[in-house]
């Protein structure tokens, strides 16, 4: 049995995994900003934890570690999106997606580095995006704050010395969700977007509609929790994603990279 801290409990890809850790006799403490949502469940701690609110997230962590005790695991999930055109984001968009998505998850990456330093091991896992290393068009403040949070990953990664603790950057492609219900969408009044706005959007939702369920990703949770030496960096979603367009795209030049992602976005 390990005992889990696991942010954006409360739907999407965290539901799944909150409901497969507590299945097989885990106890999870998962948060959310209204933790009324969290589904009622047997070994799932609920909490309150906003990751645009850094006393929110010191006061969250710190109450569920003196309850629990210890944390084998902790998990960085929850997120948020914006879509729009990069052009016209504000640097209050930009802002709040670095917040939720960067400095908010690496803060609690911290509070879980100083809780588990004098503990035999310890597991981190940052969920981050393929988006990191295949953009999505008209995301480029999830995208580029996704990819900073999987730099500093494997910076850190780099750094820990002979340490019992491992860090994952877990990289899922398209997962049938309700995420895209809770983009930012920006008002777009730039007729030379609207067109590419509108197929790229179709794009997405069509995307995630054919994805696979979040269930796929809990399973990956679960067994990179059971490795002895789990991978520093690992993905989860469908083949063509997680395997084959990421190699593909390892040899090509930035140009083809770029004409690539505008054919499979219909752009």
């Amino acid at each position: 049995m390990k005992r889990i801290f696991l942010t954006g409990a409360s739907s999407g890809i965290g539901l799944a995994i909150a409901k497969s850790l507590v299945a097989r006799g885990d106890e999870v403490w998962g948060t959310s900003r209204d933790p009324a949502r969290i589904a009622p469940l047997p070994r799932l701690h609920p909490l309150r934890l906003d990751l645009a609110d850094s006393g929110s997230i010191s006061s969250g962590f710190n109450a569920a570690l003196a309850e629990a005790g210890h944390f084998d695991v902790v998990i960085n999930n929850a997120g948020s999106g914006h879509f729009g055109p990069a052009e016209h984001l504000s640097e209050k968009e930009i802002a709040s997606q670095f917040q939720v998505l960067v400095f908010g998850q690496l803060q609690l990456m911290r509070l879980a580095l100083n809780a588990m330093q004098f503990r035999p091991q310890g597991l981190i896992i940052n969920i981050t995006s393929l988006a990191s290393r295949l953009p999505v068009p008209f995301m480029a403040a999830y995208n580029s704050a996704k990819a900073a949070l999987a730099a500093f990953t494997m910076s850190i990664q780099l750094e820990l010395p002979n340490s019992p603790i491992h860090i994952v950057d877990l990289q899922p492609g398209d997962i049938c969700t309700d995420f895209n219900d809770a983009v930012t969408k920006g008002e777009e009044h730039d007729s030379r977007y609207q067109a590419k706005v509108a197929k790229t959007w179709d794009s997405v939702e069509r995307n995630m509609k054919n994805a696979p369920k979040p269930d796929l990703v809990a399973q990956r949770i679960c067994e990179l929790i059971d490795q002895s030496n789990p991978p520093p960096q690992a993905t989860a979603g469908d083949a063509f994603q997680t395997k084959i367009a990421p190699l593909i795209f390892r040899f090509l030049p930035q140009r083809l990279r770029i004409w690539g992602l505008k054919k499979y976005y219909g752009i």
